[in-house]
């Protein structure tokens, strides 16, 4: 009788469990590797504060693009590869606390093959941090919080298909070496191509998109540069500039109400300006668009809250070997399919 009870209604408790065990097990073969690597990556929350904090600090970090709505995917690919050339980005997202719920564990071993769009990132983002004296509070679904700091804040953009890693002002990685590392490692087949990042874009310094401070921080860079004995460099020294005005239709569009009247400085002047800035350090320099030694490259970067007149560019001075000159001057990708277009 106490048989027919135990089978009335339901399975047994260890057949349940088994077959919850086989299910689990089942769904692990079925991800690809990158999948059950990425079920364990975090992806830190959008750093509501960092667009106010770079128009007051220059700081460093990386530019990526990416497949439109791929944003979530690329950001755990790019955390995942960067922290294999920075120490930085191993502590850059919280460690979650263990929960004593069943539930909660399979969870995390799982992966939603679905990427979610940025208003969805964002609301996620909004609904689960809690600032508080600088430090992030991320409350977990079993209740369980954890505290961190981390040196890496994701910036929110105005354009899809864009992910800007910003590390905090006090902290200044080389990251034209990260990311010549890691180009290095990918054509020496040691780096497997990412699936979802398309360039990385090294920042060295930002600053506003005006004419002085534009024009110190290149000529801070070029002098750099110039110190770098790694560097070999002919005379008369040939370079070449690269400006990316990417995503400012977007916003021009989000803030059209409040900046009617902003001028966004052009291409010629901004050539201009950051030829001057080369003279400035490297009299004898010419340009030279085909053979460039020494490429700096300005990107704008299409930041969400900042009125059109508070525009922010990230600014690298670059050597050749990190650069593609045709059909544009730009960083070097990272995948060679030919479809890809950033």
């Amino acid at each position: 009788m106490a048989e027919k009870e135990q089978f009335y209604g339901c399975r047994p408790k260890h057949v349940a469990e088994a077959s919850k065990e086989n299910v689990a097990e089942t769904e692990r073969k079925t991800m690809t590797p990158w999948e059950q690597h990425s079920a364990v990556i975090s992806i830190p929350r959008f750093d509501y504060n960092a667009p106010s904090a770079l128009l007051h600090h220059r700081q460093s970090g990386f530019l990526i693009t990416c497949a439109i709505k791929r944003e979530k995917s690329a950001t755990k690919e790019a955390i995942s590869i960067l922290e294999k050339y920075s120490q930085y980005f191993s502590n850059s997202t919280p460690e979650t606390s263990e929960s004593s719920d069943e539930n909660e564990t399979s969870k995390r071993r799982k992966v939603c093959t679905e990427d979610i769009d940025y208003k969805s990132f964002e609301d996620e983002g909004r609904s689960t941090d809690e600032h508080v004296n600088g430090t992030s509070t991320i409350s977990t679904r079993s209740g369980a919080k954890v505290e961190k700091c981390s040196p890496i804040s994701l910036v929110k953009l105005t354009r899809s298909g864009l992910l800007l890693l910003t590390f905090a002002k006090d902290i200044s990685p080389d990251t034209v070496y990260i990311v010549s590392d890691l180009i290095q490692s990918l054509e020496a087949g040691t780096l497997k191509s990412p699936a979802w990042c398309h360039r990385i874009f090294p920042i060295q310094s930002t600053c506003c998109l005006n004419e002085n401070d534009l024009r110190g921080v290149v000529s801070k860079l070029v002098l750099q540069f110039m110190k770098d004995k790694v560097n070999s460099l002919s005379h008369p020294v040939k370079f070449a500039v690269g400006y990316n005005r990417r995503g400012i239709e977007e916003t021009e569009m989000k803030t059209s109400k409040d900046s009617s009247g902003a001028i966004v400085m052009g291409r010629d002047k901004c050539f201009s300006v950051v030829a001057a800035a080369v003279k400035d350090v490297v009299s004898n320099a010419i340009v030279d668009l085909k053979s460039p030694e020494l490429c700096i490259l300005i990107e704008l970067l299409p930041l969400s809250g900042l009125p059109l007149e508070s525009l922010v560019v990230g600014v690298s001075v670059l050597p050749s070997k990190l650069v593609t000159t045709k059909p544009r001057l730009c960083i070097k990708a990272l995948t060679s399919d030919p479809k890809t277009k950033s």
